[in-house]
């Protein structure tokens, strides 16, 4: 019989994962799974739950929480000798990853059948020195506000709560000068920030790195060049429907292999948590770790 280990955050989504585990442990066992659970009790422990979960050669892992819980799973398998598939279950706040792979995001037991079903697909991650990440990497004073927003509003008010506390930092956005070197390319001007993505889906929005594949070894980079406030919000809401990179303010290309060096101290945001302080090299390490997806991406995947 296969052994599945699920991963999640009690706290996640209005502790939701937590109600519903019972139903989820019987549909993997009638699925023909040895199924168990470990509720993660702080940061990083399912970091250590993950590396745990490869020492015991379990089948799959399955990781129930938000964006967050889903980071530290996978730095838990990256490049380890033996890496077992994995599922999502996505019940945090944005959830940008199972956005991107259409995973249901409106019910717990359709995210189950996503695995059960069990069609899967290698996808890539990334690597910023010795970290890894799923959806995002990025820094610039707007990439802060995904961990300055305390877990209470988030559970509150949901994405609003991002919404909320951006209008609170726009008056302090301030340009920062960095050097970008990405596949023998350079640049070196003041920015407003980059993100350096490997899916289509950034804090909720679906078009903010519309070309992005998850499959093609490529990052997609957006550097947002200096900008005024008045033209910051005219992108922004540019970016809400895609149109923001034809604005001579957005540099927009695809790379593997990305160095930056910002010239006074910058936070990076890796999946939306704070990851120390830049320099920082990022490279793409492709179709790495197997994921469960819908049928559905997949058809679409083929049809593209």
């Amino acid at each position: 019989m296969k052994r599945a280990r699920i991963i999640y955050n009690p706290t996640s989504g209005r502790e939701a994962f937590k109600k519903e585990l019972p139903a989820v442990l019987e549909k993997l066992e009638l699925a023909g799974y040895e199924a168990s659970a470990h509720a993660t009790t702080g940061e990083g422990d399912a970091i250590k739950a993950a590396k745990l979960a490869v020492e015991r050669k379990y089948d799959i892992v399955i990781a129930a929480g938000g964006d967050g819980t889903i980071n530290e799973v996978i730095n838990g398998l990256a490049e380890q000798e033996y890496r077992p598939k994995l599922g999502v279950i996505p019940v945090g706040t944005t959830n940008d990853f199972a956005r991107a792979l259409t995973i249901p995001r409106d019910s717990i037991q359709k995210a189950v059948d996503v695995i059960v079903e069990n069609h899967t697909k290698l996808l890539d991650i990334g690597k910023v020195n010795e970290q890894y990440f799923i959806n995002i990497a990025g820094g610039g004073k707007l990439t802060e506000l995904t961990y300055d927003v305390p877990s209470k509003l988030k559970t509150m008010l949901g994405q609003l709560a991002y919404y909320v506390k951006g209008i609170e930092m726009l008056p302090s956005l301030k340009p920062a000068r960095v050097k970008i070197e990405y596949d023998g390319n350079i640049i070196e001007e003041d920015i407003m920030l980059f993100l350096i993505s490997n899916t289509n889906s950034v804090g909720g929005f679906e078009k903010l790195a519309p070309d992005a594949c998850l499959d093609d070894g490529y990052f997609d980079l957006l550097i947002l060049r200096k900008t005024n406030l008045a033209e910051f919000v005219r992108i922004a809401s540019m970016a809400l429907r895609g149109a923001h990179l034809e604005d001579d303010h957005v540099i927009y290309t695809k790379a593997r292999h990305v160095k930056v060096t910002p010239e006074d101290k910058m936070q990076l945001n890796i999946d939306g948590e704070y990851g120390g302080l830049l320099p920082g090299e990022f490279r793409n390490l492709q179709q790495h770790i197997e994921f469960f997806v819908p049928k559905s991406y997949l058809n679409r995947e083929t049809t593209e």
